[in-house]
């Protein structure tokens, strides 16, 4: 790897670390809801959610939101117009709460290394980490795959403080998404707005579900 290539592998380490300061522990994306309505119980039912969200869900449309970021990341109108589709797609209150508050502490973090033009300060996070990666030149793809294993790490963590899941069972689930995971990056890197669209309705359900729970542990 060159030096710059190895920089970028730094960078996305940093910007997608759960130290990264997002916030991103105090967001379950729904899960606490499945599991307090026991739509999950095991580990088999949290990986077949874990895939769909991502293959098939807000976790495919964040990709495909950051890889157009990505592209326009020196369009400061095309930025905002982006900005704003991602903030719109956002439908349920936690999860608009979710993504702006982190994408708004992300850029606010990333400012050390770049701040792109045209962004809102409540920038959602797909669409605030494809501007930062783009402007800085580092890989779409390896962006996307940094940001789908994030997003699905942050599922991990979550579950194992909501159900009865240990650390190596937690590990063995993103081992074996792993593949999928470099597929759907691939898939996205060349997807166009054209191809926004979910499938995942008991994920929103339980999304909109969890404003109402008696008792959370989590933001989302």
């Amino acid at each position: 790897m060159t030096m710059t290539e190895l920089q970028s592998l730094i960078r996305l380490q940093t910007w997608l670390s759960p130290a990264f300061p997002t916030g991103s522990f105090s967001y379950s994306h729904g899960l606490e809801a499945a599991i307090a309505k026991q739509r999950i119980t095991e580990k088999a039912d949290l990986r077949v959610w874990l895939h769909d969200l991502m293959k098939e869900g807000p976790g495919w449309n964040d990709a495909v939101l950051l890889a157009a970021s990505w592209h326009v990341s020196e369009d400061e109108a095309e930025l905002g117009r982006l900005a704003e589709l991602a903030s719109a797609m956002s439908f349920l209150q936690t999860r608009h709460l979710e993504t702006t508050a982190q994408g708004e502490a992300f850029l606010l973090a990333a400012s050390a290394w770049a701040s792109p033009s045209g962004l809102p300060r409540n920038c959602p996070l797909p669409v605030a980490v494809g501007a930062v990666s783009g402007k800085l030149s580092v890989s779409l793809e390896q962006t996307l795959a940094a940001y789908l294993h994030a997003y699905l790490s942050n599922q991990v963590q979550a579950a194992m403080r909501l159900m009865r899941l240990g650390q190596q069972q937690g590990v063995e689930l993103l081992a074996v998404l792993e593949e999928d995971i470099i597929e759907t990056a691939r898939r996205a890197s060349w997807s166009t707005l054209d191809n926004l669209g979910s499938n995942t309705f008991m994920a929103d359900i339980s999304a909109m579900q969890h404003e109402t729970l008696p008792s959370r542990i989590f933001r989302s």
